[in-house]
């Protein structure tokens, strides 16, 4: 099982000495570089922007030992090959002073400078590059004598091969799972999906023991099954290798539900799944892995949020999420897991920091077959990544679950066919 060569650029040990005239501000002026921070917002040509903050360093003082501010781009192969064309790629931070976002159409920040460093990928597949360590000065900045504003700031590059996966049909279609390597596609997993709503029980396996039904209730905040209302429960997701062994599964432990004089799962009440694992005991026990919830985000952008936290020998990491955040309605999006920019809790709780995996998600109505990336060092067996696996499929159904209940699911999630479409 080959992965793919992909890298990161990586923008990080940020910080920013003002000339003296910036660090005391006219009275008025709106900029108080000392009480809201300076910050910083890097482009790369066909890359999204990103924005990081910058904390200020005293004259004559030293950058922060570390910095929680960071920006990462991540270069897939077929970005790789399009650059390895090119003789170098342009990264460009702009600093501004003041407030983020924009007031009436117009920015809020003032433009101090701008940096731009020039660094070359093609052949960093396999080794790490610095470009950039120190201290620069910013152009465009304070004119005649008086002192230029500069930035510290480290840049790198670092090889970060991947597996890559991908669905051969939507998840609730029970498809099969291929890995892809450039254009070889070779199939992996085999998956089965049932949305049997009439039996709560079939939302785990039949085989589950006794001490496996304790632990499910005890994670599942498990809903008086004779409430009067709608539900979508029952669904279950599981991973075959190609021996036919289930070595993975998403288990709809929580019903989705609308919540009172609505038609939405809110955050107040939302689904729950979990991933679970072979226990390693015997072939038909099983122990969770993670747990995920899932509901439908209200505000500007109509969004599918989701919480997902590991589960260790202890329970729940509650209060430490490995991975929080909202994938539009519309357009879809991704969901990852990136321990980059992490607290130690998280870097103990997955031992190697980096990138860990990512999935696509694609928009209410639209065709979904999901496409996995997994970093290689949290894959020592096929078994690791089934997990991944189940875990895309389980993020990727939430979009459907989550879905209004004015609206009708497709015949495979339902075996009411009053609440299924064709």
């Amino acid at each position: 099982m080959d992965p793919c060569p992909f890298v990161r650029l990586i923008v990080e040990s940020l910080a920013l000495k003002l000339p003296a005239a910036a660090a005391k501000p006219a009275a008025g002026s709106g900029i108080h570089p000392s009480t809201t921070p300076c910050y910083a917002k890097l482009k790369i040509k066909n890359f999204p922007s990103q924005t990081a903050l910058l904390p200020l360093c005293i004259a004559g003082g030293d950058p922060p030992e570390s910095s929680p501010s960071s920006a990462t781009f991540h270069h897939d192969p077929d970005a790789l090959r399009r650059i390895s064309s090119k003789p170098a790629t342009t990264i460009k931070l702009s600093v501004f002073t003041g407030r983020m976002g924009r007031t009436c159409g117009v920015s809020s920040g003032k433009l101090l400078g701008s940096v731009q460093v020039c660094v070359n990928l093609g052949n960093l597949q396999t080794r790490g590059c610095v470009y950039q360590n120190g201290w620069v000065k910013l152009d465009g900045g304070a004119a005649g004598t008086e002192p230029a504003a500069r930035l510290h700031l480290t840049v790198r590059s670092e090889p970060d091969p991947r597996f890559v996966f991908q669905f051969g049909g939507e998840p609730e279609c029970s498809p099969v799972v291929f890995q892809i390597q450039g254009n070889i596609r070779q199939p992996v997993f085999s998956c089965k999906f049932n949305a049997d709503r009439s039996n709560r029980s079939r939302s785990l396996p039949s085989d589950f023991n006794t001490s496996n039904r304790v632990w499910a209730r005890t994670f599942s905040g498990e809903r008086d099954n004779n409430r009067v209302g709608r539900e979508r429960k029952g669904w279950m997701f599981i991973v075959y290798d190609l021996s036919g062994s289930a070595v993975a599964a998403a288990s709809m432990v929580t019903p989705f539900v609308p919540s009172p004089g609505s038609d939405r799962v809110s955050r107040s009440n939302p689904g729950a799944w979990l991933i679970l694992c072979p226990n390693g005991v015997s072939i038909s026990s099983w122990k969770p892995w993670g747990r995920l919830e899932a509901w439908r985000e209200r505000g500007p952008t109509d969004g599918l949020r989701y919480k997902f936290e590991l589960i260790t020998d202890a329970g729940l990491t509650s209060g430490a999420p490995i991975a929080e955040g909202t994938v539009s309605v519309k357009k879809g999006g991704e969901f990852s897991i990136d321990n980059s920019r992490s607290d130690s809790a998280l870097s103990f709780l997955l031992k190697n920091r980096g990138f860990v995996m990512g999935s696509s998600v694609e928009g209410e109505g639209k065709v979904s077959k999901p496409v996995v990336q997994v970093g290689v060092q949290h894959v020592t067996c096929m078994a690791d990544a089934a997990l991944f696996v189940a875990l895309a499929a389980a993020v990727d159904l939430s979009m459907d679950a989550c879905r209004l209940f004015s609206r009708k699911l497709r015949k495979e999630f339902c075996h009411d066919e009053q609440e299924s479409i064709n």
